[in-house]
């Protein structure tokens, strides 16, 4: 198969990229495209060229494999990268038009703006992606992007990586024309049309560069936006200096400057931790037994228990993908509770310009009050959203058994309760899942969804098929306590509280771990939550608690005092009206209280020793997890940490960041921990097999 196809329509040469499924910009696919370009121009019968894709996209960017073996040694680096093509399009004594459709980001954008039109379709998204991936422009997109939006435009979309539509990129000036026909034939009309104008290259406009006393405030309030919208993150900052440092050199050696900074971004760990996530987040839905093929039911419609919280927050997502809902409470006080609490969040999402008010009035119709069980016996989906008491779950379970068709999903929000406990309630324990989502869940990406022994294939990929269609990344875990996140949380969290046991302030604990990249420290995040519910978490789950072994007590006292967190304005920390955090020096006092009663010795604590603690636990639990078969990958372990419990994306989620350590020095590190420690911290098996092989967490999978 070709890459690029070359033909001529009445004097127009049409060069089409064919490089399925994304057109990605490969070393073939440039020099495919770079012969068709030279065999147009040498063509007489050629006035003016247009270059398309086929399939769904344009050029959706970069052969990010290839980015892979370059970082990892196994491919050259090439120094001029698409310069040389780029080059040869803009010098092209004819008019090149460049036909956009679905994607064209990263090297696709800047193969096109290297054209010298651009025709789009409207619902075409156009940008410069790489700093998703801890990249940054490398093909000159920090040079030609400010030249055609302007410059403030262009720093932005060259530090945040976020796209823009067609029409706002007509407005700006990086479209020339709107086509809302059959693109291929529209193009080529367009080219005719222009093809007697003498050709203007992209990197010889500066029109829209502004001046040096204007862009000084302009750069320093983009790098300021930057530090606070991506905290710690490299690439957004080297992008915002690369665009900077071309308004004071000529363009070829800009563009040099910026391949030179494109790779010191390529090999650095940040890079390649978010290309390992990028990867992992594509990889969740390869399940060995459960092929591509299997068989799905259909879910037009469905049903929530619960319209709390988590309750309210599911029903939205089920809406806002077009599915019709029933959500059922057991009062009406609480119903209402939860109707206003969606029509809150439809509310800011309309004053935040997010979605009109129409559609926010259409995704409410979906959503429909219930106090009884009427009109479940059609529903193809049931989410329970109850509290975690098991003999609750139980009991509406067989309910649930009784009155709905017998295809009909029955699915948990449990957090830690046994699925297979729970199916144990009905006849049908083939058709009983767990869909664990994260609070909030209409914000939240991440879906465990928790396989019971006895759960059916077509039950799984249907789960799966429809965390896709509301905009979840689903990730397939075992049937354990806890399942995957939770019970690393779990471990995690666990350390955070013995820490300040031992001596350390919460603030000191938080800080250590927000600096490394946690979107919250864990006792800040336990305020958010709710103290109250980690507690019914437990009660839940005494039975299972070993006589004798230490468990953290501060918590359950907080409980017992009244001190939830947020919702009572004390917990951890203390909390104003707006919910703004402070340090509480109650909380110290009854800490040092509690402390002194339990005979437990202060001393003081390190940051290192709070990361080590909390993060190796993590680690170490994973690793257990692993073992069991709990979890497919690492790399979904990574994906479930990262999307759902706000693990820094650029150190790869906690496997990877193991991996990066070392896990020969991750090894030692636990053994340190449980010789000072104790039980706790007995190295999980496959922890100190990898080890001792010299491999990581990466390359081990329980998939096979």
């Amino acid at each position: 198969m070709s890459l690029v196809n070359v033909k001529k329509s009445d004097g127009v040469g049409l060069l089409t990229i064919d490089n399925p499924p994304v057109n990605a910009l490969s070393p073939d696919v440039q020099y495919a495209v770079a012969q068709g370009i030279k065999s147009l121009v040498g063509d007489e019968g050629v006035s003016a060229i247009v270059v398309h894709g086929t399939g769904r996209n344009f050029v959706a960017g970069a052969d990010i494999k290839k980015f892979v073996e370059i970082s990892m040694g196994e491919a050259p680096f090439s120094e001029e990268g698409l310069q040389p093509l780029l080059r040869l399009i803009e010098d092209c004594p004819k008019p090149v038009v460049m036909a956009i459709h679905g994607f064209a980001l990263g090297g696709g954008l800047e193969l096109a703006m290297a054209g010298h039109y651009r025709v789009a379709v409207p619902d075409a998204s156009l940008g410069q992606a790489e700093v998703k991936l801890g990249l940054m422009p490398g093909g000159g997109g920090t040079q030609r992007l400010p030249r055609l939006v302007g410059l403030k435009k262009g720093v932005e979309m060259c530090y945040t990586g976020d796209p823009i539509s067609a029409r706002e990129a007509t407005d700006l000036g990086l479209v020339d024309k709107l086509i809302d026909g059959d693109l291929v034939e529209e193009s080529i009309a367009f080219a005719r049309q222009i093809s007697s104008k003498k050709p203007l290259k992209t990197r010889e406009r500066v029109e829209k560069l502004g001046t040096p006393a204007i862009n000084a405030d302009l750069f320093d309030a983009a790098r300021q936006a930057a530090r606070i919208k991506y905290r710690n993150l490299e690439a957004p900052l080297v992008a915002i200096d690369a665009v900077e440092a071309g308004l004071q050199l000529a363009f070829e050696e800009a563009c040099r400057l910026e391949r030179q900074k494109f790779k010191s971004c390529l090999f650095s760990s940040q890079s390649k931790a978010l290309i390992h996530v990028f990867f992992a987040e594509r990889d969740v839905v390869k399940i060995p037994d459960v092929p591509k093929d299997t068989p799905t039911f259909s879910v037009k419609s469905a049903a929530v228990l619960g319209a709390g919280t988590m309750g309210a927050g599911i029903a939205m997502v089920l809406a806002n993908a077009g599915i019709a809902v029933l959500l059922k409470e057991t009062d009406q006080t609480a119903l209402d509770r939860g109707r206003a609490s969606i029509q809150k969040n439809y509310a800011n999402a309309i004053k935040r310009g997010r979605m009109t008010q129409a559609l926010a009035d259409g995704r409410m119709k979906l959503i429909t009050p219930a106090l009884s069980w009427d009109g479940f016996e059609k529903t193809d989906l049931v989410i329970e959203a109850a509290f975690e008491n098991m003999a609750l779950k139980k009991k509406l379970f067989q309910h649930l058994d009784n009155i709905c068709k017998p295809t009909a999903i029955l699915a948990s929000n449990t957090s830690t309760l046994s699925i297979d406990e729970i199916a144990s309630a009905t006849t049908r324990p083939e058709f009983v899942i767990g869909t664990h989502f994260f609070s909030p869940a209409n914000v939240m990406k991440l879906l465990e969804i928790v396989r019971g022994k006895a759960t059916q294939k077509e039950v799984i990929a249907s789960c799966m098929q429809l965390a896709k269609k509301i905009g979840k990344i689903g990730v397939l875990v075992g049937n354990g306590k806890g399942f995957v996140g939770n019970r690393m949380f779990h471990a995690y969290r666990r350390e955070a509280q013995f820490l300040v046991e031992e001596g350390a302030t919460p603030d000191q604990v938080d800080t250590a771990l927000y600096d490394f990249g946690m979107a919250m420290g864990p006792l800040a995040a336990a305020d958010l939550a709710g103290i109250d519910v980690g507690w019914r978490i437990r009660q839940e789950h005494r039975h299972l608690l070993e006589p004798g072994v230490r468990q953290p007590f501060i918590e359950n006292k907080l409980c017992e005092i009244g001190r939830y967190g947020q919702k009572t304005g004390a917990g951890w920390y203390k909390y104003d009206e707006d919910r703004t955090r402070t340090s509480d020096p109650e909380t110290g006092a009854l800490v040092r209280r509690w402390r002194s009663e339990a005979g437990i010795q202060q001393r003081e604590i390190s940051t290192q020793e709070i990361l080590d603690r909390c993060l190796l636990a993590l680690v170490n639990e994973g690793a257990r997890i692993l073992d069991e078969r709990l979890a497919l990958r690492a790399g979904d372990i990574d994906v479930i940490f990262v999307n759902g419990y706000g693990f820094p994306a650029y150190r790869g989620g906690p496997m990877w960041y193991a991996d990066s350590l070392g896990l020969d020095s991750v090894y030692r590190r636990v053994c340190k921990l449980q010789q000072d420690l104790g039980s706790f911290w007995e190295p999980a098996r496959l922890l100190k097999k990898l080890a001792d092989a010299g491999q990581t967490f990466s390359s081990h999978s329980t998939a096979a």
